[in-house]
């Protein structure tokens, strides 16, 4: 039996929980895959049958699908938990340029690590969760980039719309695309040359714009984290103090 829970929804991309109890060793029957995506095991081992052949998938094995490639599975360990990532054609298509991409991949440090902060950030899909899952997704597959990045200028203008809360900077995808660069470029790049991920340099932004608020005497939490472009006074909360050590009710004494 096979039950998913979802931990994120956005346009382009969605997270979910899989989980499966199957015990039988033998093949399932093949099945379609439905979306373009990546799957990475949380807890136990299962083999799959794809595009690349019959694989072990485990800690260290994650697989790329592709819609209409046929899969069947086996559970000979028994059952398993899985991060599914399905990514729209769009977001496919940014990432990989329509190249090729490998049927299984190897996770190393890298890809485990951004695989576990994907999973911490469903708070914000937008940003901190789209910055994390293209990475993931670029750890992983390691496209190929044509040479040279998007350079200084691309950053500068990416801080310019970040800067002037343009309608395009509401999250890193559309950022990306206003940029007509992949958003993993557009990422790699940014801290780079920043020195800071984009989505941390973004919210140093919204930090600086509540403080500017509360030194004018707004003081409604609530109100500032929707103005602010947070999913709540919580997220707010937990972004400041990250940011200045402090929460916003503290920082309401200090400036107030």
């Amino acid at each position: 039996m096979r039950t998913a829970s979802r931990l994120l929804a956005h346009p382009d991309f969605r997270v979910s929980v899989v989980r499966c109890r199957d015990d039988h060793t033998g093949w399932s029957a093949p099945e379609p895959a439905g979306a373009y995506g990546l799957v990475l095991t949380r807890r136990g081992a299962f083999r799959r049958a794809g595009r690349g052949g019959e694989t072990w998938v485990g800690p260290t094995v994650a697989y790329l699908s592709v819609p209409g490639e046929e899969e069947r599975f086996a559970h000979p360990a028994g059952g398993d938990e899985c991060t599914s990532v399905h990514l729209s054609q769009r977001l496919w298509r940014e990432l990989f340029d329509d190249r090729p991409v490998p049927g299984t991949v190897h996770v190393d440090g890298h890809v485990d690590l951004a695989h576990r902060l994907l999973l911490r950030d469903v708070a914000d899909p937008d940003h901190a969760a789209a910055e994390r899952l293209v990475r993931l997704v670029g750890h992983a597959a390691a496209p190929v980039t044509s040479g040279g990045g998007p350079g200084r200028r691309l950053v500068e203008r990416a801080r310019a719309a970040l800067h002037d809360d343009a309608p395009e900077a509401a999250g890193l995808l559309p950022l990306a695309r206003a940029l007509g660069v992949s958003p993993y470029r557009l990422s790699r790049e940014f801290q780079a040359r920043v020195g800071v991920p984009l989505t941390r340099y973004r919210n140093g932004l919204r930090v600086a714009r509540l403080l500017d608020r509360i030194e004018q005497g707004q003081v409604r939490l609530a109100e500032l984290a929707g103005e602010l472009g947070f999913a709540d006074q919580a997220h707010l909360t937990r972004t400041v103090r990250a940011h200045l050590g402090h929460t916003p009710g503290e920082l309401r004494r200090l400036l107030g």
